[in-house]
């Protein structure tokens, strides 16, 4: 599950679109829980966007 993260605006955005990445990337498992969770910081942060790599 996603840990509680940093509170603050800017850098609550920084965590929730690394987070996203880093799940993008790996694309590991993710439970409901955590899934809320990435949907919530998606409705805090509307315009920031994610960038990731796939791996190979």
């Amino acid at each position: 599950m996603i840990g509680p993260g940093p509170r603050a605006g800017s850098q609550r955005r920084t965590y929730a679109a690394t987070w996203v990445g880093t799940k993008l990337r790996w694309d590991p498992a993710a439970d409901e829980a955590e899934r809320q969770a990435l949907l919530g910081f998606a409705e805090d942060c509307p315009n920031t966007t994610v960038v990731y790599e796939p791996a190979s």
